[in-house]
C-alpha cells in the first residue's frame, strides 16, 4: 500500500476508545488526504468522530518530529539540537549499559500506555526488551483498573452484552459514561433501540452531551454511584420486582443482599446522592419492570476513591433482575473477548529478576522523587505523563531532576518530550503494521502501513529492535518482523474466542470476527471461585474489603450525609471528565481540534458562582494544596451545587497553567490500584 500513490486502503482507529473503527485512507500523490469510515464494517459501518476525521492534521502536524534530538537547553525549556539514530541509539544504550552496572537494571523504568492500541507497539517488542533488561515493571492501573476489578469480583471476567444485542434492550442505563463523545456506535444502536420504544436514561454527574441526548438524566454527587444502585436493590427486593429464579440457579449471596440492602432506603439514598426519594423509587421500578435493561458503565464512575466497589455495585444488578437471560438485557463495563499469546509476544523468560520493582504509573510523582533507590532513567511512549498523570507539578518536578535520564519516543513535543534528554520521532499509526484488538466489539483488525514513516519517524517495534540489537540481546528476538510477531500473537492463546483467527485471514478480510459460539453458554462457565455471580465476595472478604456491595464516602470529596462545612479550605467537588474533540492528551496540540473545543472552561453551578462572585466568562484561578489551574468559568447548573466540571485534558500554553491534573490526587482507588482522578477538592476564585 504504501508504494501505490493513489487510491483508497483499509485501516484501522488507532486511539483508545471502544469502537476501533474501521477506516478508509484516501491517497492522492503519496499522501493522505481524506479519512472517512468503512462501510463494510460489521458494527461501525462507515461512521466515525470528528477526531479521527480530522486525523490528517495529526499526521501531517507541522509539528510533527521529524528526526532524533539531543537536549541543549535546561529541561522544560524545549531547546534540543538534531542527531543521527546511531548516535541516539549509540548514547540511551550506552547510560542504559552504565545505569544498570552502578545502580541495577531497576533503576530504569518505562512509562507506557496506550496513546496507540496495537498490540505491538506497545505489548510486544517494547516488553521484550525491557524484560531482557530487567528494568523496573510499571503498574499500568491508570485508566480501568478499579473498574475491571469491580466488576470481575462480581462476574469473573471482563465480558458483558455484545454491542449488537443492546438494540433489543427496552431500557438502557448509560451509567457514568459519556458515550456521545466516547462510544459513538453504542450511541448508534441505543437509536435503533430507540426508535422500537426502548427508554434512555442517563446517570451522571454531569449534563453533558449524552445526558442531553438521553430521554431522562439523572445527576448524583460525585462517588454516590455505589449508594444510588444499593437503593435501587433495595426498592427492587421491597417490590418483588427481582427474579427469584435467576439467583437461586445463577447467583451466591442472594439472601445476604436482600438483608443487607434493607439500611439503604430511599431516603437516606436520596441525602446521600442529591437524588430525590421518588426518582430512586421511579428509577428501580422501570428498571425491575422492563422486558430487557442493559447498563452500559461508563469510565467516570470508578476514578473515585470508592471507584471499584461502584462498578461492582452497579453489577449485581442485572443480577438480581435476571436480565443476563434477555437478549439485550444485561450490562457492559468492558469486553475482553479477544486476546493475544502474551508470552510468545512479551518474552517474560528473558527477565532473570523475576521479583523486579514495580512502579505504579499513577505515583510516577512520588516515585520520581524518592530518595532511596532513585529512578535514575526513563524511557516514555504512547503517552504523555506530564498531562495525564494525577498530581502533575510534582510529576513535573520529578522529570525536572537533572540526574535523571529520560528519553521521549513520540509524534511530538509533548509537555513531557520538553524535559527528555533525548527525543525520538515516532511513526503515526498509518505508517507501521500492527494488530488491533476492540474492548467493546469482537472485531479483530489488522493495519497495514499506508504510508511512509514522516521524516526519520520509526515505530516502536522498530525502535524497541534497535535498542535490544544495540545491547547485545539475542537477534532472534529482537530482529523479529512485525508479520511474525502477529503471527505468534495468534497462535497457542488457550483462548476459545480466538478459534480461526489467523494473519492470511485478516490480510483477506481486514476484520475477522471473534469465534462467539462459546458465549451462548456463559453463564454456566463463569470464572468466579463459585462459578456463579458474586454477590456475596468471600474472595473480597479474605482480602479485607466488603464482601457485600456497600458505599463508602469518598477519602476527599463529599455527599449529602457528610456534605463540605463552613470551614472547608477546598468546598468543591472538582471533576475533569474528557471533552469531544481530544482523547486523553491527543489532539490537545491540534490547532483544528482546539478551535472546535474552543478553550477550557470550568463549569460552576449558580449557587457556588454567586458565591464566590463570579459572572460567566470571567478569568477564574483553581486550586488546592496540590496545584492551581487557569481556566475561563461557565456558570450552568449542568450539575449539582458543590461540584465544579473541566472538560479535556489541555496541554499547559500561552504562559497559562492549564492543565487539570494538577489538581487531581495519586492516591489509589479501594480495588486494583486504579487512578482516583474524579476525587479531589478544590476552591476556585475571580482572576
Amino acid at each position: 500500500m504504501i508504494e501505490q500513490e493513489n487510491g483508497v486502503f483499509p485501516a484501522v482507529c488507532p486511539l483508545d476508545c471502544p469502537d476501533t473503527c474501521g477506516l478508509l485512507l484516501h491517497k492522492e500523490n503519496g499522501k493522505i488526504t481524506k479519512v472517512t469510515g468503512n462501510p463494510d464494517h460489521p458494527i461501525t459501518k462507515g461512521a466515525i468522530c470528528n477526531k479521527v476525521r480530522n486525523m490528517t492534521e495529526r499526521v501531517y502536524h507541522p509539528g510533527r518530529l521529524q528526526y532524533p534530538m539531543r537536549r541543549v537547553g535546561a529541561k522544560g525549556e524545549g531547546k534540543f539540537e538534531r542527531i543521527s539514530w546511531d548516535e541516539a541509539i549509540q548514547e540511551i544504550t550506552g547510560k542504559f549499559k552504565d545505569l544498570s552496572a552502578t545502580y541495577g537494571p531497576e533503576s530504569i523504568l518505562p512509562y507506557s500506555f496506550y496513546g496507540n492500541m496495537g498490540v505491538l507497539g506497545v505489548d510486544g517488542m517494547d516488553r521484550r526488551f525491557f524484560n531482557a533488561l530487567g528494568a523496573s515493571v510499571l503498574e499500568q492501573t491508570i485508566c480501568n483498573a478499579a473498574g475491571n476489578t469491580g466488576w470481575k469480583y462480581t462476574m469473573g471476567a471482563n465480558h458483558g452484552t455484545l454491542p449488537e444485542d443492546t438494540e433489543h434492550a427496552d431500557l438502557i442505563v448509560v451509567w457514568g459514561g459519556n458515550i456521545v463523545s466516547t462510544n459513538m456506535h453504542q450511541v448508534v444502536l441505543a437509536e435503533k433501540a430507540r426508535k422500537n420504544g426502548a427508554k434512555i436514561v442517563v446517570i451522571d454527574v454531569h449534563r453533558n452531551r449524552t445526558a442531553q441526548w438521553a430521554d431522562w438524566f439523572i445527576p448524583l454527587y460525585p462517588g454516590t454511584d455505589s449508594a444510588l444502585a444499593l437503593g435501587m436493590m433495595h426498592v427492587l427486593f421491597e417490590q418483588g420486582l427481582t427474579n427469584e429464579a435467576f439467583m437461586q440457579k445463577y447467583t451466591v449471596g442472594h439472601e445476604a443482599l436482600r438483608e443487607h440492602v434493607r439500611s439503604y432506603t430511599p431516603e437516606r439514598v436520596a441525602r446521600i446522592t442529591g437524588v430525590p426519594e421518588e426518582t430512586i423509587v421511579e428509577l428501580a421500578q422501570l428498571y425491575g419492570r422492563a422486558q430487557a435493561a442493559h447498563i452500559h458503565i461508563g469510565n467516570g464512575l470508578q476514578h473515585h476513591d470508592n471507584g471499584g466497589m461502584n462498578v461492582r455495585s452497579i453489577a449485581c444488578l442485572p443480577a438480581i433482575t435476571g436480565q443476563w437471560l434477555k437478549r439485550g438485557g444485561g450490562a457492559v463495563r468492558t469486553n475482553s473477548y479477544g486476546s493475544t499469546n502474551g508470552d510468545a509476544l512479551e518474552r517474560p523468560d528473558l527477565r532473570q529478576n523475576a521479583n523486579p520493582r514495580v512502579v505504579n504509573m499513577n505515583r510516577i510523582g512520588e516515585a520520581l522523587l524518592e530518595a532511596e533507590q532513585p529512578i535514575r532513567a526513563m524511557l516514555v511512549y504512547c503517552s504523555n505523563p506530564l498531562v495525564v498523570a494525577p498530581d502533575t507539578e510534582r510529576v513535573e518536578r520529578g522529570f525536572a531532576r537533572e540526574d535523571l535520564f529520560t528519553v521521549v519516543h513520540d509524534l511530538f513535543m509533548t509537555d513531557t518530550a520538553k524535559y527528555a534528554d533525548i527525543v525520538l520521532p515516532a511513526t503515526s499509526s498509518f505508517e507501521a503494521t500492527d494488530l488491533y484488538l476492540s474492548y467493546w466489539h469482537q472485531y479483530v483488525q489488522l493495519q497495514e502501513p499506508v504510508i511512509a514513516p514522516i521524516g526519520e519517524s520509526k515505530s516502536n517495534v522498530e525502535l524497541f529492535s534497535l535498542l535490544g540489537q544495540a545491547m547485545g540481546y539475542d537477534a532472534d528476538i529482537f530482529g523479529e518482523k512485525p508479520e511474525q510477531m502477529i503471527e505468534n500473537a495468534l497462535q497457542g492463546t488457550e483462548n476459545p474466542y480466538m478459534n480461526g483467527i489467523t494473519l492470511d485471514r485478516l490480510k483477506q478480510q481486514r476484520f475477522v470476527k471473534l469465534d462467539m459460539s462459546v458465549h451462548e453458554s456463559f453463564l454456566e462457565h463463569l470464572p468466579t471461585p463459585s462459578g456463579k455471580i458474586e454477590l456475596y465476595s468471600e474472595q473480597m472478604e479474605q482480602k479485607g474489603l466488603p464482601p457485600l456491595p456497600t458505599y463508602a464516602a469518598l477519602v476527599e470529596g463529599f455527599d449529602g450525609e457528610n456534605p463540605a462545612g463552613p470551614d472547608e479550605a477546598y468546598p468543591l467537588m472538582f471533576v475533569s471528565p474528557p471533552n469531544h474533540n481530544f482523547l486523553n492528551s491527543s489532539f490537545g496540540n491540534s490547532a483544528k481540534h482546539q478551535r472546535l473545543e474552543k478553550m477550557p472552561l470550568l463549569q460552576i453551578h449558580p449557587e457556588d458562582a454567586a458565591r464566590r462572585d463570579v459572572q460567566d466568562g470571567d478569568a477564574v484561578v483553581v486550586w488546592n494544596e496540590r496545584g492551581r489551574i487557569e481556566l475561563t468559568a461557565k456558570v450552568t447548573d449542568a450539575m449539582l451545587p458543590g461540584t465544579v466540571i473541566s472538560q479535556g485534558l489541555w496541554w499547559d500554553g500561552e504562559g497559562k497553567k492549564q492543565r487539570s491534573n494538577s489538581l487531581t490526587s495519586s492516591r489509589l482507588s479501594d480495588m486494583g490500584n486504579g487512578a482516583t482522578f474524579f476525587s479531589a477538592t478544590v476552591e476556585v476564585k475571580r482572576q
